[in-house]
């Protein structure tokens, strides 16, 4: 109750700085679990491109899993705070016990149909006979950890909503420790290779889930996973599914965005240009996934305060988040624009692979300063529970402007492959101006109707 008590009354900018950090270092701990494997990958003896860019093909597979996560788990965990701050523990639970019921049982359905559909899928993303076997042996034995995957991924919102933001982010970094300790073993000490980068992972993935379900089982947590709440009922979980389906359509468009990038590039590039796309991908998370780190910190504070009808406090939470998302992507949008050559080569030592993504990665990135803009604004629609307008934003910059972009820019210039590199900066520009006017036009109604209320 103290810790609840101080979301609606303590200081907002230091519960931002409680809230945000951790939560900022357990999801830049968390992109080590790909990157590592990447860079360990990318550097194997005599084989290290091919297998870069097999493993790259996996991420369309990747990127479901985890939208199907975030189904659960980012609908649920606002859901869950606003009744927290409406003083309504018991619904808070039910919501909680409901959205781990699906994570079940989508794993249970993800690990059936993508293990058996798998090589047939990475063929429809690109792979060609040098990279499916690399892609395939990552694949498989990713897969088959699918069920811890959902479990961390779905479950630690709710540990971030309630308060406990060190605890979240400790789930990550155990994980990522054990990531990083085990790669170097099974792939070079037990000569597993590829292989051996898809265990660490899984093991890794497991350790962090039993981590995340003793600690909600436990007595710490303010909101206890307890089995009567596994029964799902549609009035508690149908619009935690409803919220969540913005994150999910962000996240699985991110699925068909990788298909559309790599098939295309496969095409006018080859497989340097696919290689380079996997470090793009990469790249991208960097920016990305901190920005996610940072909306987690400000999410429990904006749905609690809104749930509380603390309206001055709402709007402090969400400029603060804002700004600070603001600051780092256009920092991070420099620091690439003057390096690009030193991040290329972390991720490989093939020279024609890193001139070529230096290259890329200036295309690419150009406009990657204003992604700050887009998110924070995005993320703070699904804080307050506006799930319509913040599914439309979802769709905005991926489905209505890149995908289309990809396969239309080529028609236009005689280097194909530029053009399908520069489809990102054009629709990360655009859908960025349109969430920001959008998001402020719609803000000061909402502030405007819950004051008269």
């Amino acid at each position: 109750m103290a810790r609840q008590q101080d979301m609606g009354t303590g200081s907002v900018r230091r519960l931002m700085v409680q809230m945000a950090v951790p939560a900022l270092v357990g999801q830049v701990v968390n992109l080590l679990y790909n990157i590592v494997d990447r860079i360990y990958i990318g550097h194997l003896p005599e084989i290290g491109g091919a297998a870069l860019t097999g493993v790259g093909l996996f991420t369309p597979i990747l990127m479901l899993l985890t939208a199907f996560a975030l189904l659960a788990g980012s609908g649920g965990a606002p859901r869950a705070a606003i009744a927290m701050g409406q003083g309504n523990r018991e619904k808070a639970e039910q919501i909680m016990g409901n959205c781990f019921c699906v994570l079940l049982i989508l794993a249970a359905v993800l690990t059936g149909v993508f293990y058996a559909a798998c090589p047939a899928l990475l063929r429809w993303f690109g792979a060609s006979d040098a990279t499916l076997p690399y892609a395939l042996e990552y694949a498989r034995i990713y897969i088959l950890g699918s069920l811890f995957v959902l479990v961390v991924m779905g479950m630690n919102p709710f540990v971030t909503t309630q308060g406990f933001a060190k605890i979240s982010m400790l789930t990550t970094v155990i994980g990522a420790v054990i990531n990083i300790v085990l790669d170097p073993i099974l792939m070079f000490g037990l000569g597993l290779g590829v292989r051996g980068a898809a265990i660490a992972t899984v093991l890794s993935q497991a350790v962090s889930a039993v981590w995340i379900l003793r600690f909600l089982t436990g007595g710490q947590t303010i909101l206890k996973l307890r089995r009567q709440n596994l029964r799902l009922i549609p009035g508690v979980i149908l619009p935690c599914l409803g919220l969540g389906i913005s994150s999910f359509v962000m996240i699985s468009t991110e699925s068909i965005l990788s298909v559309s990038f790599t098939s295309s590039l496969a095409r006018f590039g080859g497989d340097v240009a696919v290689g380079a796309m996997t470090v793009l991908t990469s790249i991208n998370q960097l920016i990305t996934m901190p920005l996610s780190g940072i909306c987690q910190g400000g999410q429990p504070l904006i749905s609690y305060n809104y749930g509380a009808k603390k309206l001055d406090r709402v709007k402090e939470a969400f400029f603060c988040q804002f700004g600070v998302c603001v600051a780092y992507t256009t920092v991070f949008w420099a620091v690439m624009m003057c390096f690009p050559g030193f991040f290329a080569g972390i991720f490989t030592n093939d020279a024609a692979l890193v001139d070529y993504t230096a290259w890329a990665i200036r295309v690419f990135l150009v406009c990657g300063f204003s992604v700050g803009f887009q998110i924070s604004c995005q993320q703070a629609f699904m804080a307050l529970g506006q799930a319509k307008i913040s599914l439309v934003m979802a769709l905005l910059r991926k489905v209505i402007l890149l995908i289309p972009l990809i396969f239309l820019l080529p028609n236009f210039f005689r280097d194909k492959a530029f053009a399908v590199f520069l489809a990102e900066p054009v629709a990360d520009i655009l859908a960025a101006a349109v969430t920001t006017f959008m998001f402020f036009r719609f803000f000061r109604g909402l502030m405007k109707t819950a004051r008269e209320e």
